[in-house]
């Protein structure tokens, strides 16, 4: 099943905060935080348990049939939220921002943090001997420019390089760049490499 194939008016209240939340995050694996665990469903639920090598079960949410379901225990995420990234996936940890026993209906929910290779903050998950670098690249037709910063330590450079593909990917590796945004008229060639 697919959040596409859904009947929204059929669902029950908390699946239908989380297909509000995972609208706003379409591009990444949404943990969505249920007592004490992180769950994923639908889409999110098949990727996760292929790689994760979880059991994909199901969960009743006012449908005919149960919805895919996986989750992780909130206490050992970082082990599962590296294995991801690791492989190149964002993961949008969305978390219970109110006390259930405060809660009239469903509990308030709110994503508080989008993880990437980039953005990884966890000291587990990062190389202390080396920089943790997210960069951008913006191609002023005569040069590159290049900015990167490591969030954890706050180091920020930018430098500018020759208008050469072969150079700025030089550049890029000579730096260690472990995850690169750039605009979506960026030239795809350089992307793709």
């Amino acid at each position: 099943m697919k959040i596409s194939d859904v009947d929204r008016s059929k669902l029950s209240p908390m699946m239908l905060q989380y297909l509000e939340i995972k609208d706003k995050y379409k591009d990444v694996i949404l943990f969505f935080r249920l007592g004490d665990f992180y769950e994923m469903f639908f889409e999110d639920a098949y990727t996760a348990s292929h790689e994760l090598e979880l059991t994909l079960t199901g969960k009743n949410a006012g449908l005919d049939e149960r919805i895919p379901m996986c989750g992780v225990p909130h206490h050992a995420v970082n082990v599962y939220l590296d294995r991801l990234i690791d492989k190149g996936y964002k993961v949008a940890i969305c978390e219970q921002v109110e006390d259930p026993k405060d809660a009239k209906g469903v509990v308030k929910r709110e994503v508080l943090q989008v993880v990437s290779k980039g953005t990884v903050m966890s000291s587990e998950s990062l190389d202390e001997k080396n920089n943790n670098y997210i960069g951008n690249i913006i191609d002023v037709n005569h040069a590159y420019i290049i900015s990167y910063t490591d969030i954890s330590t706050g180091e920020f450079n930018i430098i500018i390089v020759e208008h050469s593909d072969d150079k700025l990917l030089m550049e890029i590796l000579s730096i260690g760049i472990n995850e690169i945004v750039v605009k979506s008229d960026f030239n795809k060639n350089i992307i793709d490499v």
